[in-house]
């Protein structure tokens, strides 16, 4: 299985122009301000404070990338959905997203994370159709597991699985794994996944979950 041996901050990028230049294979971070991607990557990495999510929901207008066993990125992609942030600064966001997905190749895996105790928002959803038409190989990833009783997070897989019954069998999602960063649930999991697709990017193929 994947052991992150070295995990470093390398640069933030608010134009297309600023990307790194060493190209290697991107592993993205997804999903609204405060579901939790700073402490899931730095769960990943078992690195306390590599990736800090901003004190202002929402303000956080960088991808940041961190390169990874100075092998691949783990890219953490501006959070959304937070209501007190300007149309316009929103507009710009979903233009740079956009514009950071049509570029394809270089992305082998998107983790879109959505909070465990909750239904997908629009925005959630409107992140997967981009996934979807882009053909970007991406996980559903539930967070804050533990905050759950085990039997009602299983019924909420299950939901999940009927409600996006398509994007599992015919569409660009992997599957759908419940994440804590308190009890690290869902680690290995994640770890064994992006290994394999690193493997084999970046096609539509089927990970095993």
């Amino acid at each position: 299985m994947l052991k992150v041996a070295s995990a470093d901050f390398l640069q933030g990028v608010v134009d297309l122009r600023q990307l790194p230049k060493n190209e290697l294979w991107e592993v993205l971070f997804i999903g609204r301000s405060n579901v939790g991607k700073s402490s899931l990557i730095n769960k990943m990495c078992a690195k306390r404070g590599l990736a800090r999510s901003s004190s202002t929901p929402g303000k956080t207008r960088e991808i940041n990338y961190y390169i990874i066993n100075n092998a691949f990125y783990f890219v953490d992609l501006p959070g959304y959905g937070y209501a007190k942030v300007p149309e316009q600064m929103r507009a710009g966001w979903r233009r740079l997203i956009e514009d950071f997905l049509k570029r394809g190749e270089p992305i082998a895996l998107a983790m879109q994370l959505i909070d465990s105790r909750q239904e997908p928002t629009p925005l959630d959803l409107m992140m997967m159709d981009w996934l979807e038409y882009y053909e970007v190989p991406y996980l559903l990833v539930l967070t804050k597991a533990d905050k759950l009783p085990h039997s009602k997070l299983l019924k909420q897989i299950e939901t999940y699985k009927q409600q996006f019954n398509s994007q599992l069998t015919d569409g660009c999602c992997h599957g759908i794994v419940p994440f804590s960063i308190v009890n690290g649930e869902g680690r290995q999991g994640l770890l064994k996944i992006i290994e394999g697709q690193l493997a084999t990017p970046p096609s539509k193929k089927k990970a095993a979950v």
